[in-house]
This record gives C-alpha cells, sequence and structure tokens, in this order.
C-alpha cells in the first residue's frame, strides 16, 4: 500500500475511532473493510461513497443502525463535509440554480418512483393500514397499535367531529382517510400524486364517504372548496425548501377560518437546500427535510403556532419494526428485486433508525390555525 493510501486510511480510522468505530472490529456496530478502495472513495464521495461502497459489498457491519446512531451523534457528518466538500458542491449547485420540485416533473419525481414500488412490497414491510410514516409508541407494544395509535392522535388534536369535512395532503394508501371516516364520522378528501398509491385508496375507501385524487396539491389552490381540517403526514418532506410557503399558502387557502392544519413531518437541525447524497440519489430523490427555521418563515403572516410536538425517538422503533417485517419477508420479494435492492434497504431504514437515535432527525407534528384558538389550544400528548 502506497504512504498516500497509508495515510488516507489511517486519516479515516482515526476520525470514525473519535465516534467509537473500528474499522476492523468485532463489535455490531463495526466495520469489516473487504476492499482496499474503501477509504479513497469514502474520502473523495463522502457519504454517497459510504452508501454505494455498502451497496457493492465493499464493507459491512452487523449493526448499521448503531454505527449511524454513533456516526451521527459525534457529528463527523460535519467533518465529512469538509474532506470531501466536492461531493457536496453538485448537490448544493443544483439547490440553488434549479427548483427540483417544481410543479412540471412532480410525476416522474423520485417521490413518486419510491412509492410506486408496489403495493405488495409495502403490504410485507408496513402495517396493516399501510401507514409510512412514524408511528406513536408512548403506549403501543406492536407496530399497528404505534400507527392505529399515531392516526388517534391526530385525530384528537384536530378535534374531529362528525360532518366535517377533512382534507389529506399526500393520502397514501388512504389508511388515515380510512380511519377518519369511519371511526370518527367526517368527510374526506385525500390527494397523493401516486399512482400505485391513489388506486389503493380508492379500492380502500370504496364505499364510505372519502375521496381520492391524483394530483399534485398546488392544484388545490384553484379549488373552491374550504375545509374544517387539513393533515398532512409525511409528505412536507418532498415540498421542497423553494416551495414550503406555496405549499402554506394553499394550505391557508383550503382552510376555513375557524379550521385546524396539523402538520406531521421529518425535521432537522439545520437548514438545508439539499438532501444527503447517497439518499437523494436511491432513496428519495429532490426530498428535503425541512429546519424549524425554514418551516417558521413558510407559515409567517398565515398561521398561529397552536402546538408543536416533537417524538423522534419513535421513529428509530418504527423503522426498526419496519426492518424486521422486511428481512422476514425478504425471500418473497428477492427474484424480482435483486440482492442489490436489499442491501439498498438494509442501509437505507438502519441509517435512519440511527439518525433518529442520535437526534439527528426528529418527527415534528405542528398545529396551525388561521386566526388563533379563542382561549387557547388545548394540547394533546
Amino acid at each position: 500500500m502506497s504512504r498516500t493510501k497509508t495515510s488516507i486510511k489511517h486519516t479515516v480510522s482515526q476520525l470514525l475511532s473519535t465516534a467509537d468505530i473500528r474499522t476492523e472490529g468485532d463489535r455490531p456496530w463495526d466495520l469489516r473493510v473487504h476492499h482496499g478502495g474503501f477509504y479513497d472513495r469514502l474520502v473523495a464521495s463522502g457519504s454517497l461513497g459510504l452508501g454505494e461502497s455498502y451497496v457493492e459489498g465493499w464493507w459491512d457491519c452487523d449493526d448499521l443502525s448503531g454505527f449511524f446512531h454513533r456516526l451521527l451523534q459525534a457529528d463527523l457528518h460535519e467533518r465529512a463535509r469538509s474532506l470531501s466538500p466536492l461531493a457536496y458542491a453538485s448537490a448544493a449547485i443544483r439547490a440553488k440554480i434549479l427548483n427540483p420540485q417544481h410543479a412540471s416533473r412532480v410525476f416522474r419525481s423520485g417521490g413518486a418512483v419510491h412509492y410506486n414500488l408496489g403495493n405488495d412490497f409495502y403490504r410485507s414491510m408496513l402495517d396493516s393500514n399501510l401507514m409510512y410514516s412514524c408511528g406513536y409508541w408512548k403506549e403501543a407494544e406492536s407496530l399497528d397499535q404505534a400507527q392505529t395509535d399515531k392516526m388517534d392522535l391526530i385525530c384528537k388534536k384536530l378535534s374531529l367531529k362528525p360532518g366535517m369535512r377533512v382534507l389529506e395532503i399526500g393520502c397514501g394508501w388512504g389508511g388515515f382517510l380510512k380511519h377518519a371516516v369511519t371511526r370518527y364520522g367526517v368527510r374526506g378528501l385525500g390527494v397523493t400524486i401516486s399512482k400505485e398509491q391513489a388506486a389503493l385508496a380508492r379500492e380502500r375507501c370504496d364505499g364510505i364517504d372519502a375521496e381520492v385524487r391524483l394530483m399534485d396539491y398546488r392544484n388545490l389552490i384553484h379549488s373552491n372548496e374550504r375545509y374544517d381540517r387539513i393533515v398532512s403526514i409525511g409528505m412536507f418532506e418532498h415540498v421542497g425548501p423553494r416551495n414550503y410557503r406555496t405549499f402554506m399558502k394553499v394550505a391557508r387557502h383550503c382552510l376555513k377560518p375557524d379550521g385546524l392544519f396539523l402538520l406531521h413531518t421529518i425535521g432537522g437541525n439545520r437548514s438545508d437546500a439539499y438532501a444527503d447524497p447517497w439518499f437523494d440519489r436511491y432513496i428519495f430523490p429532490d426530498s428535503v427535510i425541512p429546519s424549524i427555521q425554514q418551516i417558521g418563515r413558510s407559515i409567517e403572516g398565515l398561521f398561529r403556532m397552536e402546538d408543536w410536538h416533537n417524538f423522534g425517538p419513535d421513529y428509530d422503533k418504527t423503522l426498526m419494526a419496519w426492518h424486521s417485517n422486511f428481512e422476514r419477508s425478504w425471500a418473497e420479494h428477492r427474484d424480482q428485486l435483486g440482492d442489490e435492492f436489499y442491501r439498498k434497504w438494509r442501509y437505507y431504514l438502519q441509517s435512519c433508525a440511527g439518525a433518529f437515535r442520535a437526534r439527528h432527525i426528529h418527527l415534528w407534528q405542528l398545529v396551525l390555525s388561521p386566526q388563533g384558538i379563542p382561549g387557547g389550544y388545548q394540547c394533546v400528548r
């Protein structure tokens, strides 16, 4: 090995050791490197190289969630940016020049592609209600119960009453829509940009007072329909910083003056214009996690903040439950999706779990009102 390669390996190993991670250790969260080019690739490409090299089998780790928990808790992702500035430059330039989440490309966006992966695949990974967002584990002991409790938590925060009209922006496979209509007696409309989701959501909501439309949320601005309540669960991450204000204007336009809007979103500790390069390329292209500052600016002059609830650690449990289901059912999908997909999906689920465990990212539920609740809002937990 050349002196340069030895130096690079030493630098990477020393950096990882500050997070109590060894490159040839025997603990579950340690790395086992199989390819000599791993260290060069990591320095050259940052997180993109880390993820790609894992998917290609250049390294392994028994507990990826533990690895990422330690990596992010030690803020090594920030030091990696300085080690590999070029790896992040293209994403930053693209976000500054373009609007990746523009309406003209919404139906071919990464979000639409991701959710169109196949309903059978998601049925095997998710709960029985097909909720692809964080569950609420305060009293739950199973994934099904955590997701049901999350939906009830939202309904109670919105004080749903029979006959209310409810709009769900980003309705997924219709799980919340069906829950709210059948258990709380509301009338619902859900919108989604995924054809696969829309088809199954319509099937699941057949016979109840719920409608599902395949449409971009921005087109709601042209509607004269007004709603008592609006909810958006796990969709805001796909909106993009350039469109946050537009999203909030659409929600305000559709909400009655005395209504409530609940936003359920992943949140980050810093204001970014672009996503992690690996996630942007392979999992959720064009998705960006919002910050407190970005959300605050987007609602200024449009909504009053009634409640802000952070239960990010519950997403760690949710992701690990999804991962267990994914591992258990993988034999059903191997022939169709292939072994490379297996490593990619394992990396995705466990790295996200580690990020929530490290409090690097969060899960926020915001309750917003157009004019403020007279006498104040009664928080629900």
